[in-house]
């Protein structure tokens, strides 16, 4: 059952939200790093197999260590066209608070342009979360993107 939280936190949530898209839409894969607890969880994962309970990922990490090492393939290792994102992140729907950890959930749409080529949809779905406070602020203790469409590209280089 979703919860209204109080407006302080409201805020600081939706800051938090922002500031991820604007991160990612900008590449600062260091920042994007920091918006994570130290054992942060960030997966993508298909529609049908969080629906079904099943554990494959097409993309998983647990801990900021695994985080660095995506940003280090993103940065040093994995070649392609290069491209911009522009994230569209719906309102937020807050579905517990206990103890340190808030459950959030909201839609969002990934919009990618290539050099030279038309902007596309290139990825919708929602982020399951948990945030929880640091001493930095709230900070992402899990983020899930579970992704609609059963057809995705046949690389994702960054974080969605």
């Amino acid at each position: 059952m979703p919860q209204t939280p109080p407006a302080d936190l409201w805020v600081e949530l939706n800051q938090l939200y922002a500031d991820y898209s604007h991160t990612v839409d900008c590449a600062d894969w260091d920042r994007w790093v920091e918006l994570f607890t130290e054992d942060g969880v960030y997966r993508l994962v298909p529609r049908e197999n969080h629906e079904r309970g099943f554990p494959l990922a097409t993309l998983a990490f647990a801990g900021k260590p695994m985080l660095k090492d995506r940003v280090y393939g993103i940065r040093e290792t994995l070649f392609h066209d290069p491209y911009y994102q522009r994230h569209v992140v719906g309102p937020l729907l807050v579905r517990g608070i206990e103890g340190g950890s808030i459950e959030v959930e909201t839609n969002y749409a990934v919009f990618r342009t290539k050099l030279s080529e038309f902007t596309t949809v290139y990825n919708v779905g929602r982020y399951l979360d948990v945030v929880k406070r640091t001493p930095d602020g709230l900070r992402f203790a899990q983020r899930v993107c579970v992704y609609d469409s059963e057809m995705i590209p046949n690389s994702i280089i960054y974080p969605i």
